[in-house]
């Protein structure tokens, strides 16, 4: 386990992590110090425990819009997807009525071009 000191309000904390997490945990508190020294400038000197919960809430705040965020982007991407798998069986239904209509066609100039051939050695047996 690593150890990493950082600093909340101008007091330093030794807080434990994970070996590697050192980095990540010092851009965490470095964040949460901003909250807190935002509210005391807002607020001036009102007390380390009460900044503190200010700064917590805040945090819980912007963390609980960016679940809904999420979740509404979740719903957005389902919504796009059905549509897409939508458009996709539209498609797939579209080239086989083409297929068919295409093999019918074929079928109708081979049947043409029979008759035509059919007429031209009769013409030529006169």
């Amino acid at each position: 386990m690593a150890e990493v000191s950082i600093e909340i309000n101008g007091r330093k904390y030794r807080m434990a992590c994970e070996d590697g997490q050192e980095e990540h945990l010092q851009r965490l508190g470095q964040r949460f110090d901003q909250h807190v020294s935002s509210f005391k400038g807002d607020f001036g000197e009102i007390g380390d425990t009460r900044l503190t919960v200010m700064a917590g809430i805040a945090v819980t705040d912007s963390l609980v819009e960016a679940e809904r965020r999420i979740e509404s982007l979740r719903a957005q991407l389902d919504e796009i997807t059905r549509a897409g798998q939508s458009m996709a069986e539209e498609s797939e239904a579209l080239e086989t009525r083409f297929a068919a209509r295409m093999s019918e066609a074929a079928r109708k100039i081979e049947l043409a071009a029979s008759v035509v051939e059919a007429a031209n050695e009769e013409g030529g047996d006169r």
